[in-house]
């Protein structure tokens, strides 16, 4: 029995990353021998097992063969005759093809390191085509290492545009396309996740509500680079800057679906697309089974951007209908993310990217005033069931005004 350390961890440590994960392939044993020796077999659809001390992830070395639609539809060999090189070839990238021993030598059958060296995301066999999920995954890759100067190789490129086009990413479940979208949001160039699928094809079916957004124009007043899919990578791009949560950079993301539903006899004006983008959101989030904390920000960001764009020309009382439509009293921290998703919207626009955010300021400081009010005090003032909020909500109403006259 031998033991290597694969994929990621080999691939992280020659690039000089944290190696946060280490998975493990055994050549030369089987199931029983694995189990004999105290490991605890945890895979489903082919044999894996954690350590009995480290709780590290051991696969045992397989082939795999198609034998049906989507990422699930494969037969697995995982005898003892499976060799290293028979293992490495079935991964999708050759970065992610590379193995170590105890011993520290690079077992590089298929160029890794090579590719490493040239900055370049290679698939490593003609198989890559037979797993839909490797388009996502790539398209993830490229996000993570983009600011180093990774790009996709044009053979790989091709392969995933035929892969977008044969019907095999509607096999992908929800959970799968959610879980590689969500971790591509937290890597350092989460737009280039997005872009990379469109540019093969694969976003018009696996999100259509983001897709349909290029070739859509905004007014150029307001919109010097006046197409909306390319705005929203704009913003992408200025969120992620301003925050590294995937939860505020999805509602940034998602901020204006609603103009992907305007009529074009309408263009480029889009009034009301806030509110017709909560729906829009409504229907991803359900479809791809986005956790609630995802869809409730990006529901508040979509109905309520505008709000804050134009803070200093607010009554009062709107004001104080945005604070609490937006919940700020009860998830200050939502408040904070959606203050950041408005930043990177009005940012996320060609000659506004260093430009000043008042408007945030001021809506703290509205948020501020209103927050130190006794909901005690309006109490003891004798006001009693819907009294005390109607009460507390004109108190909060006059602190503003207050605010806005200082």
């Amino acid at each position: 029995m031998q033991t290597y350390l694969v994929g990621g961890a080999v691939r992280d440590k020659l690039l000089g990353y944290p190696v946060v994960e280490k998975d493990w392939v055994v050549v030369g044993s089987n199931q029983q021998a694995m189990l004999n020796n105290g490991f605890k077999q945890v895979g489903k659809d082919f044999p894996v097992f954690l350590h009995p001390k480290s709780g590290e992830e051991y696969a045992l070395a397989r082939t795999e063969r198609k034998s049906g639609k989507g990422y699930s539809g494969f037969e697995v060999n995982a005898s003892e005759n499976v060799s290293l090189e028979d293992d490495l070839v079935r991964r999708d990238l050759t970065i992610n093809a590379m193995a170590m021993d105890d011993e520290q030598q690079l077992y590089d059958p298929y160029g890794g390191r090579a590719d490493l060296d040239k900055k370049i995301l290679r698939h490593v066999s003609p198989a890559f085509s037979e797993d839909p999920l490797r388009v996502l995954r790539v398209a993830r890759f490229a996000a993570r290492y983009h600011h180093l100067g990774f790009t996709i190789a044009d053979e790989t490129k091709q392969l995933m545009t035929e892969l977008s086009g044969s019907g095999e990413l509607q096999s992908l479940v929800e959970e799968r396309i959610w879980k590689e979208t969500v971790r591509a949001l937290s890597e350092a160039s989460p737009d280039i996740y997005f872009s990379t699928l469109r540019d093969c094809g694969a976003l018009k079916v696996l999100i259509p509500e983001l897709d349909c957004l290029w070739g859509i124009p905004n007014p150029e007043k307001w919109h010097p680079e006046i197409d909306t899919g390319v705005h929203t990578m704009m913003v992408l791009q200025q969120c992620t800057k301003l925050t590294e949560s995937s939860v505020t950079r999805f509602a940034a993301l998602c901020h204006d679906l609603g103009k992907g539903l305007t009529s074009k006899e309408q263009w480029p004006s889009h009034r009301g697309h806030e509110k017709t983008g909560v729906k829009v959101i409504e229907t991803l989030c359900a479809r791809l089974k986005i956790p609630t904390e995802y869809r409730r920000l990006a529901k508040i960001v979509s109905e309520f951007h505008l709000h804050l764009h134009k803070m200093e020309e607010l009554k009062p009382k709107t004001i104080v209908k945005v604070l609490e439509k937006t919940d700020a009293f009860r998830n200050p921290k939502r408040f904070d993310q959606y203050l950041l998703a408005c930043e990177a919207d009005f940012r996320g626009r060609i000659g506004f990217e260093e430009r000043a955010y008042p408007q945030a300021k001021l809506m703290k400081r509205a948020f501020s005033v209103c927050n130190k009010l006794s909901i005690n005090a309006i109490i003891n003032k004798g006001f009693v069931g819907k009294e005390i909020g109607e009460q507390v909500h004109s108190e909060r109403v006059k602190a503003v005004a207050i605010l806005l006259k200082t």
